[in-house]
C-alpha cells in the first residue's frame, strides 16, 4: 500500500466528516443507517431497510439528498400501484397528436421506495430492473437514470397483511438489509426537545455535491485488501453453504461448522462475496483508511448476509434467525 493512495483517500474523503456533522444536526441517532446509505452510494448499490414506522427513515434519506445537493423522490408502494407509476409512461398530446414520454419518479438520484412489499410483483420487478440496469425503456427509447442512483426500500416487519414479500432472488439485488430499531432514551429525549413547538426545526444545508461521490468511487475501488482478509471474507461466505464448508482456508482447518448443517437451508450467493468486499472498502474510505481491516468485514457481514441466507424450520423452532446464525459463524471462524 502506497502513501500516495492514503493521500488520495484523505483528499477525496474530506467531505465525509462535514457531511456527517450536518446530517447529525437534523437527524438524531441512526448513524448506522446513514453510514449504510453512504456505503451504497459509494459502491453504486442499493439498500433495503426494515423497521417500524416513525423511525426517521424518510428523514434520513431526504437529509442526505439535501446535503449532497442531489434530487430526491419518494414512492409510497400500494397494492394498486402500476409499473408506469414508477418508471413513467407515454402521454398523448392532442395538440401535436403525438405521444411524449413522461418520466416517473425513478428518474432521481436518491429514491425512497416506501413499503416496497405492498406493491405487486410487476411493480417490484420494474423497480428492480431499473436498479440493476440503471436505465428504463419508455416508448421504445432507452433512458439512462441519473448517476449516482440509490434506492432505499423499506419494509414493515410487523404488518404483513396485504403484502407481496420479495422473493429471495430479488432480495439478493440489494447490497444490504439494515435493521432500524428504536432510539436510545437519550436520543429520544434529544428528538423530543428538538421537535418542541417552541424550537425552530433545523434544516440541512448543502455540504458537498454528487460529483464528490462520483470522484470517490474510483478511489474506493483502489483501497487495499490484504490476501488474508480476502481469505477470511471467502471463508465467511462459504461457511453459509453446505458444499462450501469443505473449501475453507488453511487458517480455518481446525474449525468445526457441523452445527450449521441443520440450521441453514440455503447459503449466500457469490454476489454476497463481491458486495461485502465493496462495502468493506467503502467503510475503510469513510474512516479515512487506504486499507481494509477484519473489523470492516465483521461490521458489514450481518447486513450483507441476513437476507441472503435462509434458516431451516428447525432453526426457527429454536428461535434462531439469520442474525443469530451469522453471529455464531463470526464467533467460530478465526479472525486474521
Amino acid at each position: 500500500m502506497s502513501t500516495d493512495l492514503q493521500s488520495s483517500v484523505t483528499e477525496t474523503s474530506a467531505f465525509v466528516a462535514p457531511l456527517r456533522e450536518e446530517i447529525a444536526r437534523v437527524l438524531i441517532g441512526q448513524n448506522e443507517l446513514v453510514e449504510r446509505m453512504l456505503i451504497c452510494l459509494l459502491t453504486g448499490n442499493h439498500l433495503l431497510v426494515e423497521g417500524l414506522p416513525g423511525l426517521a427513515k424518510t428523514l434520513a434519506i431526504n437529509t442526505l439528498a439535501t446535503t449532497l445537493s442531489a434530487s430526491f423522490s419518494r414512492i409510497q408502494f400500494t397494492p394498486d400501484l402500476l409499473p408506469a407509476d414508477v418508471i413513467g409512461t407515454n402521454v398523448y398530446n392532442p395538440d401535436t397528436r403525438q405521444f411524449t414520454a413522461k418520466e416517473g419518479p425513478v428518474f432521481t438520484n436518491l429514491l425512497l421506495a416506501d413499503e416496497i412489499n405492498r406493491a405487486p410483483a410487476k411493480v417490484q420487478s420494474a423497480l428492480l430492473e431499473a436498479m440493476q440496469e440503471k436505465q428504463v425503456t419508455l416508448g421504445g427509447t432507452t433512458r439512462k437514470l441519473p448517476s449516482p442512483f440509490l434506492v432505499m426500500a423499506t419494509q414493515n416487519p410487523l404488518d404483513q397483511e396485504g403484502t407481496y414479500p420479495l422473493p429471495e432472488a430479488q432480495m439478493d439485488r440489494f447490497m444490504m438489509k439494515t435493521i432500524v430499531g428504536y432510539p436510545q432514551r437519550a436520543e429520544e429525549l434529544a428528538v423530543l426537545r428538538l421537535m418542541s413547538p417552541t424550537m425552530t426545526k433545523p434544516s440541512a444545508n448543502e455540504v458537498t455535491n454528487i460529483e464528490s461521490i462520483s470522484t470517490a468511487r474510483s478511489v474506493v475501488d483502489e483501497i487495499h485488501m490484504d490476501e488474508k482478509i480476502e481469505e477470511y471474507l471467502l471463508d465467511l461466505v462459504l461457511a453459509t453453504r453446505v458444499e462450501g464448508r469443505g473449501q475453507l482456508s488453511v487458517r480455518q482447518k481446525d474449525v468445526n461448522l457441523d452445527f450449521l448443517a441443520p440450521l441453514l437451508s440455503a447459503g449466500a450467493s457469490p454476489r454476497a462475496t463481491l458486495v461485502l468486499a465493496q462495502g468493506a472498502r467503502a467503510l475503510a474510505f469513510l474512516d479515512n483508511r487506504a486499507y481494509v481491516l477484519p473489523e470492516d468485514i465483521k461490521a458489514l457481514a450481518p447486513d450483507v448476509l441476513r437476507h441472503r441466507v435462509i434458516p431451516t424450520y428447525e432453526a426457527q423452532a429454536e428461535n434462531l434467525d439469520a442474525d443469530a446464525i451469522i453471529t455464531r459463524i463470526l464467533n467460530t471462524l478465526h479472525t486474521p
